[in-house]
């Protein structure tokens, strides 16, 4: 399975990006996909997901300013952060929970991370 996320760059504090991730390979279906950051020197954190019924959770720290949403019928999820904030800065990975084919096992799977650069 490979998830491709897109749509990270330098942008100023107060400005908004959009992220994408998009699912493919063999898989039976996706349960949820969302989105992490890492800053330099931190931990990888939770930022958002949703799951394939709508039900979204993110971080009180973008609540309010991040949206996730998904197309599952496309296997791709979104993350619109606005009034975005230097401490935004991080690559951002996207994540997803997946179920194979025929036994239904599930299994997560990474993509390659996206870095989002916040100038004050």
């Amino acid at each position: 399975v490979q998830l491709q996320a897109s749509g990270g760059g330098l942008v100023q504090a107060g400005g908004s990006l959009r992220l994408s991730c998009a699912a493919s390979g063999d898989y039976f279906s996706i349960k949820s996909m969302g989105w992490y950051r890492q800053a330099p020197g931190k931990q990888r954190e939770l930022v958002a997901t949703i799951t394939s019924g709508d039900s979204t959770n993110c971080a009180d720290s973008v609540k309010g300013r991040f949206t996730t949403s998904g197309d599952f019928a496309k296997n791709t999820v979104y993350l619109q952060m606005n009034n975005l904030r230097p401490e935004d800065t991080a690559v951002y990975y996207c994540n997803a929970d997946l179920q194979t084919r025929i036994t239904l096992k599930n299994f997560g799977s990474w993509g390659q991370g996206t870095l989002v650069t916040v100038s004050s």
